[in-house]
């Protein structure tokens, strides 16, 4: 069976790779899901697939990154510019991981601007 093909979890690739990135926004239901889910949706089937390790290599760069930024403004919010700062990072990465998921589901990788690369 070809790998886009082949069902995880119960889904084709490219709708497990859309999950993928959309199941960071679950953080919004119950907070640290976001940031868990997404890691095990990867790891799990990583060895699996390229593309899917590939999308979670991706989606990993981006919440550690996003959990750097989210300290940077926890010590910028003496200055009171954290404050704003948080909620323009809450919102990019909504927007971010639609964008992402909207691209998986093509069948494309989209790369999160401002995330750090620390998986190649």
């Amino acid at each position: 069976m070809q790998d886009n093909q082949q069902e995880y979890w119960g889904m084709p690739l490219n709708t497990y790779c859309m999950l993928l990135h959309l199941s960071q926004l679950s953080s919004i239901v119950i907070p640290g899901l976001g940031f868990i889910l997404p890691i095990v949706m990867w790891v799990v089937n990583k060895d699996k697939s390229d593309t899917i390790d590939q999308h979670g290599k991706v989606t990993v760069n981006w919440l550690i990154s996003l959990v750097i930024y989210y300290a940077i403004c926890f010590i910028l919010i003496f200055i009171l510019i954290g404050v704003v700062a948080i909620w323009i990072l809450a919102l990019l990465n909504i927007v971010f991981a639609i964008i992402a998921a909207l691209k998986a589901n093509n069948g494309e990788l989209w790369v999160y601007p401002l995330s750090i690369r620390f998986l190649k």
